[in-house]
């Protein structure tokens, strides 16, 4: 996947898909990610011998992150700098006053969106689009806090008329992948990519026919191997977030982009949609 829509920046493609990477590339994304303006100003033998590697596994880093070589990735790290992630935000310490830490929290979220943006690709995000308007059935799946989320797009997907379903139960998940057919669509959430049971689930559903949208923070994690289309989440961990909140905005921030791209597509439905929702439940409000 080449990292081009919203001109996705290189450091964090090699943040987004480190896990997936050999140990000798990992030692070229090391130093690259510990030294990036000397590395702008290197040769790919001089990052090889940074790196303690050959050129040839430079090479390969480069490929496995979607540029055609060297000398692309070196620019791609050169915007970065140009345009540095905001640092202000800094660790949040305990004799912080709040407005300190409400302006740190809020810059890293910021970040953290803006980040999400950069890594989006637009071919994916039209696959995922035409999967949900052309399918019958569209379900959400994921365990621990990216259920939460999952039962977030179900309630939005429903309220745009469209017939959702969503599960953290690895059990109920795994039983409604085995029913499904080339009429669904499953939305694997998983800021990891690697939670087992979502996984399993995953490909049964893709086994079966299923089209596969899955939203994770890995480009190259085992959920991404069975998806049709990939949307990567970024997110800024401070230590008072630890790690659930930055990631779930992160997920958020897709599933709105999403959602308001598919709405757009068919829009006297989903209208009329959010207007039977609405009617339904007036009389639920003092």
């Amino acid at each position: 996947m080449k990292p081009t829509f919203m001109g996705a920046k290189a450091l964090l493609w090699i943040e987004s898909n480190y896990n997936s990477l050999t140990k000798a590339e990992k030692k070229v994304a090391d130093v690259v990610l510990h030294d990036k303006e000397k590395v702008v100003y290197s040769s790919v033998t001089d990052l090889a011998e940074m790196a303690v590697t050959g050129e040839t596994t430079v090479l390969r880093f480069c490929r496995k992150l979607g540029f055609r070589g060297y000398q692309e990735f070196k620019l791609a790290v050169a915007q970065d700098l140009v345009s540095p992630n905001e640092n202000v935000h800094g660790a949040i310490d305990e004799t912080d006053a709040l407005a300190d830490i409400a302006h740190k929290i809020t810059s890293t979220n910021s970040q953290a969106l803006k980040d999400t943006l950069s890594l989006l690709q637009e071919k994916d995000l039209q696959k995922a689009v035409d999967a949900i308007l052309t399918k019958k059935r569209v379900s959400f799946y994921g365990v621990g806090s990216s259920g939460i989320t999952a039962f977030d797009a179900h309630y939005r997907f429903m309220r745009l008329g469209f017939q959702t379903a969503s599960s953290s139960d690895p059990h109920i998940f795994t039983m409604n992948c085995a029913l499904m057919t080339g009429d669904d669509v499953v939305v694997g959430i998983s800021t990891s990519g690697s939670t087992k049971d979502l996984v399993d689930a995953v490909r049964t559903a893709k086994t079966n026919g299923a089209t596969i949208i899955c939203l994770t923070n890995h480009a190259r994690s085992p959920i991404t191997q069975y998806a049709d289309a990939i949307l990567l989440a970024s997110s800024k961990e401070t230590p008072l977030q630890g790690g659930a909140f930055a990631s779930k905005l992160g997920q958020i921030h897709l599933l709105d982009i999403l959602s308001t791209a598919v709405a757009l597509r068919r829009k006297k439905e989903t209208f009329d949609a959010i207007e039977k929702t609405s009617k339904a439940v007036v009389d639920k409000l003092y």
